[in-house]
């Protein structure tokens, strides 16, 4: 199978890196002691976040939100997959090494079996990577 073209970069020259950055702990934390609430905010800095990775506007954090509340959670497990897929795609622009697992597949099975919040830390693992190999 051709692998498809990498978007180009976009200009990150500005931003403050670090910000973006979130600490996985902490946030794991925040979750647990938020019985969840963090979590949502937590989503809303990631989608934020690869979509200034992809220089583009894919993920909507209100249509997210209501997605998931109307199909009862199963939008997450889909919108999982295809954010693991988005984060493959700015390592690849970003020229970052990817792990051996595929992303999106590992973050669509953990979020399957109730395990989302273990998806989101890996991806938040690979975001920060793909942060610190912006120049």
């Amino acid at each position: 199978m051709p692998q498809q073209p990498v978007s180009p970069k976009p200009n990150l020259e500005y931003i403050d890196k670090e910000a973006l950055k979130i600490n996985i702990a902490k946030a794991i934390i925040l979750t647990i002691v938020t019985c969840g609430l963090y979590n949502i905010y937590w989503q809303y800095l990631q989608m934020n976040t690869v979509n200034l990775l992809l220089g583009r506007q894919q993920f909507s954090f209100m249509r997210w939100f209501l997605l998931t509340l109307v199909t009862c959670g199963l939008y997450h497990i889909y919108h999982e997959y295809v954010f693991g897929r988005a984060i493959s795609e700015a390592q690849q622009i970003y020229e970052v090494p990817v792990p051996g697992e595929n992303l999106a597949t590992t973050s669509l099975i953990l979020s399957i079996i109730g395990l989302a919040i273990i998806s989101d830390a890996i991806q938040q693992r690979e975001i920060n990577n793909t942060i610190d190999a912006i120049p």
